[in-house]
């Protein structure tokens, strides 16, 4: 039996106060209810302000005072560890997502680095906090997931070249590959994969071994996976059999 209403969405808030960010499909397998049921409480949750949905989930728009800080959550933890990837004077292309907004708070001390991206949130990060050159997309304004998608943010990201492309993905399983719940992200990930630019791939833990619904390419399409070390064991070995590189935050 599915869990009382109330108490189901003051668990969720916890979840979103600890891991940034949910995932519907999850949730619905967690408390034994419909997906539905589900979208409804994140919209609850948006209401009341301590949430944003996006395609397949939420994420947390202003934890509570009480949740646990930085250094132990999860999508600090991903986003400090992929930031450790880049190096001084790269052009490093950062998508859309909650764990690629981290990696853009981690990204603090280089001597020089030139960010791109079509996510105005991760923009923001950048402009307010950084001397790092910056380079926004056009394109039209999903309000949504915060990001600029279209044909004008396609042609700009056809003509920019980057030493690193930093990518959140909804899922990654060994057998099926890199996959996104997000067409417009899929859409992204495809083009951007064929560029031939080094890859990183960030997956939150519960994602691990799951599929997304857009299919974007085998595992082998990333340089490194950066995940966090709450994910399943079965499936991370699985990826690591495939030759990926494996990073556990």
């Amino acid at each position: 039996m599915g869990t009382l209403t109330p108490q189901r969405r003051a668990e969720i808030a916890q979840l979103l106060a600890r891991n940034g960010a949910v995932q519907v499909a999850d949730l619905a397998a967690r408390f034994g209810v419909s997906e539905p049921a589900i979208r409804r409480d994140l919209e609850w949750l948006e209401s009341q302000g301590l949430a944003r949905r996006v395609r397949g989930g939420a994420i947390a728009l202003h934890p509570p005072a009480d949740a646990p800080s930085s250094p132990d959550s999860v999508p600090v933890r991903i986003g400090k560890a992929a930031a450790g990837l880049v190096r001084a004077g790269e052009a490093v292309f950062l998508g859309p997502g909650a764990l690629t907004l981290e990696v853009a708070r981690a990204l603090t001390g280089y001597p020089s680095l030139t960010v791109i991206t079509n996510a105005l949130t991760i923009a923001r990060q950048i402009a307010d906090h950084t001397p790092y050159t910056l380079i926004l997309t056009g394109g039209q304004l999903e309000r949504r997931e915060g990001e600029l998608t279209g044909h004008l943010a396609r042609m700009a990201m056809e003509s920019l070249r980057a030493d690193r492309v930093i990518l959140e993905l909804g899922g990654v399983d060994a057998a099926e590959g890199l996959t996104d719940d997000r067409l417009s992200q899929a859409e992204l990930a495809r083009m951007l994969f064929r560029r031939g630019m080094q890859v990183v791939v960030l997956v939150p833990p519960e994602r691990v071994g799951r599929v997304a619904a857009a299919y974007i390419g085998p595992v082998t399409d990333a340089d490194v996976i950066v995940t966090a070390r709450e994910a399943d064991s079965a499936p991370l070995w699985d990826l690591a059999e495939c030759g990926v590189r494996i990073l556990l935050a």
